[in-house]
């Protein structure tokens, strides 16, 4: 799912009716963030890459025992960080940058000491066994494909107030010397149609929509699906889709690579600076994993 906004609100009500079954109190009378937010992380959806390395993390703190981590969906989450900032309250998400919460909310990333989230990722390209044979010059625009946070960034920005796909076009046509760099040495396609495969993720819908924007004005006739991570590197592992520009490596999506590695090539990454861990409001007076205190 793709989640504007707006979509946010309407999960409100049931998300916070959720959190309050769990709450012992207010938590203005709370001794401690950790007894303030009733030791409870809130996730996303249970098959989510992040949802997996959180639940390392209650392993590997010691000062996490005790503590829950409620599966929710990222509009849940979202409306529940929503509600805690409106009422400058303590809570502890999933979260993952880029993302237009950190363009919308003053957040922080809560230090990792042990590394369980793996520090700074990078986002690949990734193609199935044959492709660059089949299309070559398609194959080295990808390979060339390149941009930066910020530019990500701008994108998503812009993408839930309008779409994803209009954003993109905008994005395109107003940086045409890095696309332009991307193009260079390429001829055009011919038709050619390129299966592009993707998460529904908006940092991912953000770099498929702008690839495939370059490749259809390249003489391309590309299709978009959003899935699964799973039945994304199963996808392009098996031939069902040409490419991906969405894994995140070296944690998120580690797994999958992993399973699938030797059925793809791997072009290297398209990104560097994403990142995922517990994130807090700024205002909460903690800055690392290692400040929550055991239940």
């Amino acid at each position: 799912m793709r989640f504007k906004k707006a979509s946010i609100f309407s999960v409100l009500s049931l998300s916070l009716l959720l959190v309050g079954c769990g709450d012992n109190g207010d938590t203005q009378e709370a001794s401690s963030v950790s007894e303030a937010v009733n030791y409870t992380i809130t996730g996303i959806e249970p098959g989510a890459g992040i949802m997996e390395s959180t639940r390392n993390v209650l392993e590997e703190y010691e000062n996490l025992a005790g503590w829950n981590m409620e599966e929710s969906s990222t509009a849940g989450m979202l409306a529940v960080l929503d509600d805690a900032i409106k009422n400058e309250k303590p809570v502890v998400i999933t979260g993952w940058t880029p993302h237009w919460m950190f363009e919308d909310y003053d957040l922080k990333f809560l230090d990792d000491p042990k590394n369980v989230y793996g520090g700074v990722e990078r986002i690949h390209t990734l193609a199935r066994l044959g492709f660059e044979e089949d299309m070559p010059n398609a194959y080295k625009i990808l390979d060339a494909f390149h941009w930066e946070l910020d530019d990500m960034q701008a994108v998503i920005a812009e993408g839930e107030e309008t779409s994803f796909e209009e954003a993109a076009e905008n994005w395109v046509a107003n940086n045409e010397d890095k696309v332009n760099s991307w193009l260079e040495g390429a001829e055009q396609g011919n038709g050619e149609e390129i299966r592009l495969v993707s998460v529904p993720w908006e940092s991912e819908m953000a770099s498929s929509n702008v690839i495939k924007t370059v490749l259809t004005q390249q003489g391309y006739n590309v299709t978009l699906t959003e899935v699964d991570p799973a039945v994304m590197f199963q996808a392009v592992a098996t031939d069902a889709a040409d490419v991906t520009v969405a894994p995140w490596l070296p944690t998120t999506h580690q797994a999958f690579y992993e399973s699938y590695e030797g059925n793809f090539i791997d072009l290297g990454e398209n990104m560097t600076g994403a990142r995922s861990g517990l994130v807090v409001p700024a205002y909460v007076d903690i800055d690392s994993i290692e400040d929550l205190e055991p239940k």
